[in-house]
């Protein structure tokens, strides 16, 4: 689905990634490189991408505005599962991507309703409002940050449900007081102290995955 491609592409660039490869659509979406390249002359056609072979893909106005009323129905989604049906952090992605196409904006009002007009999803991730606009987000990625560095988890991908469920097991997740103490890229890890809520900190190695999935929201101080 169009929609599909274009909230892909917008998810890449709010992340801070560049324009999209068709190769990495296409790894993506789990589809060959032809079916990727065919959809994106069509999305070209229909006005809602940029597509200039070998360097990537960009949205336009019309395909922003598409992508970002998509990543709402998602997110909106997956806070219901979370908050209404008890459903897990790690559960909740692939259930989403299938109802968002199915859920009218009647009900898509309903739910937002019934959750008091959450801001965040389960992972932390900004719910864009009804006019488009997107919340801020404060974090920074935790391979950006320097050791010695605290922060909170803010944000986490939910790209990898098998990383959720790790982190869970650490005990990291939203909210959670981390320092960076060193990044040990021999070993594949980054070494953080976690504090819990009793105020106890404890050493615990994230994986270096973690780098690229994990925002930390700088201490004031």
């Amino acid at each position: 689905m169009a929609e599909d491609y274009v909230k892909l592409i917008w998810k890449a660039g709010e992340r801070g990634g560049p324009g999209l490869a068709t190769r990495d659509i296409a790894a993506t979406l789990t589809v060959s490189p032809s079916t990727v390249s065919g959809n994106l002359r069509k999305l070209d056609r229909d006005g809602l991408i940029e597509h200039t072979p070998y360097y990537g893909v960009v949205l336009t106005p019309l395909g922003q505005q598409v992508a970002v009323a998509m990543v709402r129905r998602h997110r909106l989604i997956e806070t219901y599962l979370v908050e209404r049906l008890g459903y897990g952090w790690d559960e909740v992605h692939a259930e989403a991507e299938a109802l968002e196409h199915a859920v009218s904006e009647t009900f898509l009002q309903r739910i937002d309703a019934d959750l008091g007009h959450p801001t965040h999803d389960p992972h932390g991730d900004p719910i864009p409002g009804v006019d488009g606009s997107v919340p801020a987000s404060l974090g920074a990625l935790l391979g950006s940050v320097e050791p010695g560095a605290c922060g909170t988890v803010d944000r986490v991908s939910d790209d990898d449900a098998s990383l959720l469920r790790y982190f869970d097991e650490l005990g990291v997740g939203l909210g959670t007081h981390l320092r960076v103490e060193r990044v040990r890229d021999y070993a594949g890890v980054i070494a953080v102290s976690r504090r819990d809520a009793s105020g106890t900190e404890s050493l615990v190695d994230l994986p270096a995955a973690a780098a690229s999935a994990i925002w930390l929201a700088p201490d004031d101080d």
